[in-house]
């Protein structure tokens, strides 16, 4: 996957590729492509000023499931930058048993090291392939050793001799060749050959504790996994055409510096990673009035923590120190409780970018349904067609459904675009079961008529509302 910086892309571009995934919250949408593109402006500045440009880091506030994740997630593939998402409420004060807000540098750290590994692993995949077809003829057609000078004379006394033992190099060579094509050719994919299969289980540990408790855990794991690993190994026999993946897999990951790979990861992490940080507002304090609370206090102890990793600090993991000052965080919360200014202030400081998404209306339910790649009537449609069934909704029924989404969530709670899994859930509940036992090809329309026969049932009996949608 290639980084923002070979990307290059302007905010307009980005907000562009934004568009076709998530439907409205512009204000959203423009300030994280700022954000975005501000990292490849200061990775182009001059060396003596890009140490002291640090990232705007951005609060998104508004209500579930209006696409908050959804922007910062999309993000970070758009940058194929390291990206991790994390929820406050999760995160424990130093001292008390559960997870350290370091975690999620660490986790960052991990998921950076994996990425770059893969990169370089796709990049030696064509080298790979050619040291596996070696080892695959290797199997099938065992070479000849050459016998030496003075082996020969040697042997040359011994009964059953055979002068011409050169030949059978050449016809050891012109047999591997023959299945050389015939490898390539897919001529023998079911054949079944052994190989061995690095044993790739290790001990599984995991500590909790005070702080640096969570990190000698990791490191005694992976001090661990280092000992056992490659000390077993298993011999199993398949397929040529599963042999090979196996095979070149396990070449690729030995033909990459996985040295060069984690310094890679590092810098990655520190110049490009992306920590989204949810639920922020449930380590906020309550701002009801109520003063004292045991809660309170742990919450505080919470956001305190979250204050030097987002103002810069440095974190260990078991792949070397890592710099938060560059890392962008991205944090947000619903706030039906709590308020921004309900943050300790030194941590509201660290949040400059406020961007307020608004609630979903039954147009953009209506958009949501229609216009994305990824939209949801578009996923149907391609499951189902997997099994021969074409399936076609009407303008009509998508803003019936958007209309219910809307109504129901309006009635019940609002879950944002949420509602409309459930909704489509149960409105293609029996179609997903009938198929392709009792339909197994042909086009069905999904009109409103279909919507209100599915759904009118459910949507006017509020029990059931609360219940199934």
């Amino acid at each position: 996957m290639s980084t923002i910086k070979e990307q290059n892309l302007t905010p307009r571009q980005i907000v562009a590729e934004l568009d076709k995934y998530i439907v409205g919250q512009k204000e959203a949408k423009r300030s994280v492509s700022i954000a975005l593109r501000n990292r490849w402006r200061r990775l182009k500045s001059s060396p003596e000023i890009r140490e002291e440009i640090i990232p705007n880091n951005i609060l998104m506030i508004g209500p579930t499931g209006v696409g908050k994740t959804e922007i910062a997630r999309r993000l970070a593939k758009l940058a194929g930058a390291p990206f991790v998402k994390v929820e406050a409420s999760k995160f424990t004060e130093v001292g008390y048993v559960g997870r350290d807000v370091e975690s999620m540098i660490r986790d960052l750290t991990d998921l950076a090291v994996n990425m770059v590994k893969m990169e370089m692993q796709e990049r030696v995949k064509e080298k790979a392939a050619e040291i596996v077809e070696e080892k695959i003829l290797d199997i099938l057609i065992p070479p000849v050793r050459k016998k030496t000078p003075a082996t020969s004379t040697a042997a040359s006394g011994e009964v059953g001799f055979n002068p011409d033992s050169a030949s059978d190099e050449e016809l050891n060579e012109r047999t591997r060749e023959r299945f050389r094509e015939k490898l390539k050719n897919g001529d023998l994919e079911e054949r079944k050959i052994e190989i061995e299969v690095a044993n790739k289980k290790t001990p599984m540990m995991q500590v909790f504790g005070p702080q640096g408790m969570e990190e000698m855990g990791v490191n005694l794991q992976d001090m661990l996994g280092n000992l056992t690993r490659g000390a077993r190994k298993n011999k199993r026999t398949l397929p040529i055409n599963e042999a090979r993946e196996i095979m070149i897999e396990q070449e690729s990951e030995r033909l990459i510096d996985h040295e060069a790979a984690v310094q890679e990861a590092l810098d990655r992490v520190q110049n490009q990673g992306i920590v989204f940080i949810d639920e922020i507002d449930k380590v906020a304090n309550d701002s009801s009035g109520h003063k004292g609370g045991g809660a309170d206090v742990s919450r505080q102890g919470v956001q305190r923590d979250l204050l030097p990793i987002v103002e810069g600090s440095t974190v260990n993991t078991k792949h070397g120190i890592v710099k938060t000052d560059h890392i962008l965080f991205v944090a947000s919360g619903a706030f039906h409780v709590s308020k921004p200014s309900d943050l300790i202030p030194e941590l509201q400081g660290r949040f400059p970018i406020r961007v307020e998404l608004n609630s979903l209306t039954e147009e953009d339910f209506f958009n949501i349904l229609t216009q994305p790649k990824n939209a949801l009537t578009k996923q149907y449609q391609a499951m189902l067609e997997s099994e021969g069934v074409k399936i076609d909704f009407t303008e009509g029924a998508v803003r019936e459904i958007a209309r219910i989404a809307a109504s129901v969530n309006q009635q019940v709670e609002n879950i944002g675009a949420r509602r409309l899994h459930t909704i489509l859930s149960s409105l293609l509940e029996e179609l997903l079961f009938v198929v392709p036992d009792d339909i197994s090809s042909g086009e069905i329309k999904i009109d409103e008529a279909y919507v209100h026969k599915q759904l009118d049932g459910i949507v006017t009996n509020k029990d059931l509302s609360h219940y199934i949608l």
